[in-house]
């Protein structure tokens, strides 16, 4: 093929549609259901909007991003993820002026020059809910809360929520101290990028997937849950505490840390464990400093966020069935040229009357019409002919039983719904 998609991004075709709707509808209903408002920001922002916000330094801003100058001399990017966008958006509309916290939720798609591998594209799709304004644990445990209900809507039957606590600005930079120290003594014995990453962003070196560096890290990194200041340790044991009577399937990862620098304080991930080779499919946390990053008033915040791709991809590795496309439920066939406009405007007044209607195009023989009829799944086809036209009638065919009424004009709509009723149509 001469012209084909970019490497790395994807066609979505109609027969994986049922998928990305089911999940589309599931998260807005869910998040109706959580006070949960819906905000659409630009594919376009500044750049400094990620630069400043995600933060120099971590994979998505230095390696991933998409940006570039425009004729008139601004840079832009397209946006990678969603939470800079949201809160650049909540800061510049003046949402602070709104009953606060403000609840906010989007749906759409993201770029980063990653990798292409199993379910992570470089144009994909998210699910995205954030609450900005409030530093209460409930918000983070509410967030925790929603994502793993719509995983379990979905359809993901075993999951694990990876929980641990980042710190703040007061006792994060010690920590961070202490852990430049230990990667510094062991260098040599880092993967190759966590040997950069420990220059530039030494927390992403706990969230290495790479065995080597694995092997150093067990030997003594020291974790930040246990340099948590007073105030970090009371959040982190109140939404724990407001998590426990849920039973969720909560493990604690004191190196978890996230890939995103504007996190603090509550971070989680969920993975689908019967495939977990998808990796984690929703994941989130706190940001209480990034509208000041912004150049806004402080304005703590979390959210999370979801991969519609790696989603569908675990629902499939878990067996669960795709939902049901939507099948048209009429099928309009003519017999012979002078019947065609008669039956183009009988498919206008079946689809205003609700029916999912196909009328019959290019002209075919009735035979051809009805194999097509067949294929296109409606259980009814009706047959628009000349004879049946001069009784005001036409004839309707049921395509499992084979078999044909006729049926008068006036009584038609009254007819097809009281045949689709039928269980055995």
């Amino acid at each position: 093929m001469p012209y084909q998609t970019p490497y790395g991004m994807h066609d979505i075709l109609p027969e994986d549609q049922p998928w990305w709707k089911f999940l589309r509808d599931t998260f807005e209903e869910l998040c109706r259901r959580y006070g949960f408002v819906r905000i659409d920001t630009p594919i376009l922002e500044y750049t400094a909007v990620f630069s400043k916000g995600v933060g120099q330094g971590t994979d998505i801003v230095d390696k991933e991003m998409y940006y570039f100058e425009d004729k008139g001399g601004d840079w832009l990017a397209l946006r990678p993820e969603f939470t800079a966008g949201i809160v650049r958006a909540y800061l510049q509309n003046g949402m602070r002026s709104r009953p606060q916290p403000v609840k906010l939720y989007s749906i759409g798609a993201l770029f980063r020059r990653d990798r292409p591998g199993a379910g992570r594209y470089r144009q994909f799709h998210q699910v995205n809910a954030e609450i900005i304004g409030t530093d209460d644990p409930a918000a983070d445990a509410e967030l925790i809360e929603m994502a793993v209900s719509y995983a379990r809507k979905i359809g993901l039957s075993s999951l694990n929520v990876l929980l641990n606590s980042t710190g703040c600005s007061a006792c994060k930079p010690p920590y961070i101290e202490k852990l430049v120290k230990f990667l510094s003594e062991r260098i040599d014995r880092l993967g190759d990028l966590d040997k950069e990453r420990a220059k530039r962003n030494p927390l992403r070196v706990l969230d290495s997937k790479d065995e080597k560096t694995q092997q150093a890290l067990r030997e003594g990194v020291p974790l930040l849950p246990d340099y948590l200041c007073d105030a970090c340790k009371k959040h982190y044991e109140e939404v724990k505490k407001l998590l426990k009577p849920l039973n969720l399937p909560i493990s604690e990862r004191p190196t978890l840390v996230r890939g995103l620098d504007y996190y603090t304080r509550t971070v989680f991930e969920i993975v689908a464990t019967k495939a977990s080779e998808v990796g984690t499919v929703l994941g989130g946390g706190r940001y209480d400093y990034l509208a000041e990053i912004l150049d806004g008033p402080a304005t703590p915040a979390a959210g999370f966020a979801g991969g519609i791709e790696r989603l569908i991809l675990a629902l499939k590795k878990e067996g669960v069935e795709a939902p049901a496309a939507d099948r048209p439920e009429i099928f309009v066939a003519y017999v012979g040229g002078e019947t065609k406009e008669t039956a183009f405007q009988l498919a206008k007044k079946l689809r205003e009357a609700g029916f999912l209607t196909i009328l019959d195009l290019g002209g075919k023989s009735l035979k051809s019409q009805l194999r097509s009829a067949d294929r296109s799944g409606a259980p009814l086809t009706v047959i628009v002919g000349a004879g049946e036209l001069a009784q005001n009638k036409v004839q309707v065919r049921c395509m499992a039983k084979s078999t044909q009424t006729l049926v008068c004009l006036d009584d038609l709509e009254s007819f097809l719904r009281s045949k689709l009723q039928e269980k055995d149509l």
